[in-house]
């Protein structure tokens, strides 16, 4: 193939992603039941047990000790596990429209990404079989929610860990480090030749977008008008795809997120560039799970750990990101004892 037609055919791939979520076509060897949910303008009532009292977080990458090994399924007995027993498969929240992270492919129909590979690893070492994952498409707003209600066993949507959202719900350790960095329209490139290293705050009354319910949108406000003077305008979108079209419609000057997402926005508009500025945040992703399910962390955790252990962290990292992000890091050291 040439990389004139690997580049088209990964264009191609993106615009599906951006135009909208479609029906899911057939993928052979794969199987997916997936759901688009729609976003609700407020949490509803949840309906899971009462949540389990939160420790007092001072490190909110800290998470649950692994288990020792992989128990088999028969060996289970918590009444969580159970039910993704039970029931065959595993249901995680991811996005349909993150490049790299959880995107869908115009050619197979399936979605497919960093975060993907990590809940299919999951689903692999529960049932033997990486396909027995039902993914279902969210926004990042819905992710809290969907957990606290068990709509979803499990959330891969590049979640960052904050001890504000160890009260409402559980993550696994830590599997990836990001950053919040900017990216920018050439266009303001052109203005100004200094924009190309501009952080947030020399954005001064430039119209910045971050998706609603996501850390990115909360340090924008920290930074922003009116709370800053001549700070940028708050833009909101429900995704970071919802952000790239405001900015393609001259809506939005600018987006703010993880440097892995804004890789992804980059690679999909040639107009764009991230900007040199340092990351204003670190940004650890964790993989979500209901508050009580402390049993199915310890689980994921061990999953996590030998995935790191024999190599598969490194390969899944290099199958998505190496090409926009360089050679895969040391993975992230886990912190446990909570």
């Amino acid at each position: 193939m040439s990389a004139l037609t690997s580049s088209l055919r990964r264009r191609l791939s993106v615009l599906v992603a951006v135009v909208g979520l479609g029906a899911l076509a057939g993928c052979s060897g794969v199987t997916y039941a997936e759901t688009q949910l729609p976003t609700s303008s407020a949490p509803k009532p949840s309906s899971s047990a009462p949540a389990v009292a939160a420790p007092t977080c001072d490190n909110a990458t800290q998470s649950y000790a692994p288990l020792s090994s992989l128990p088999s399924r028969g060996e289970i007995s918590d009444a969580a596990m159970r039910k993704i027993i039970d029931k065959g498969y595993l249901t995680v929240g991811v996005s349909a429209d993150t490049y790299l992270f959880g995107a869908r492919n115009a050619f197979t129909g399936g979605i497919e990404g960093f975060d993907i590979d990590m809940a299919r690893a999951v689903a692999k070492a529960i049932f033997g079989d990486p396909s027995k994952v039902q993914l279902r498409v969210i926004t990042a707003g819905d992710r809290i929610p969907l957990l606290k209600d068990r709509e979803v066993d499990m959330v891969a949507r590049n979640m960052s860990m904050t001890c504000g959202r160890w009260n409402d719900i559980a993550f696994s350790a830590e599997y990836y480090r990001s950053g919040q960095k900017v990216l920018i329209s050439k266009s303001l490139v052109t203005e100004d030749k200094n924009a190309a290293s501009w952080g947030l705050a020399e954005l001064k009354d430039k119209r910045v977008c971050a998706p609603t319910g996501t850390t990115s949108l909360t340090k924008l406000q920290q930074v922003a008008q009116p709370t800053k003077a001549d700070g940028p305008v708050v833009v909101t979108a429900g995704t970071h795809t919802g952000c790239l079209v405001l900015l393609q419609q001259g809506k939005a000057d600018a987006i703010t997120g993880d440097d892995t997402v804004l890789a992804g926005l980059a690679a999909q508009d040639p107009n764009t560039v991230i900007t040199s500025a340092k990351a204003i945040t670190v940004e650890p992703y964790g993989l979500g799970l209901n508050k009580a399910d402390t049993y199915l962390a310890r689980y994921v955790n061990r999953v996590i750990a030998d995935l790191v252990a024999d190599g598969e962290w490194k390969a899944i990292y290099n199958r998505w990101l190496a090409a926009p992000l360089g050679p895969a890091p040391a993975p992230p050291t886990p912190v446990y004892g909570r």
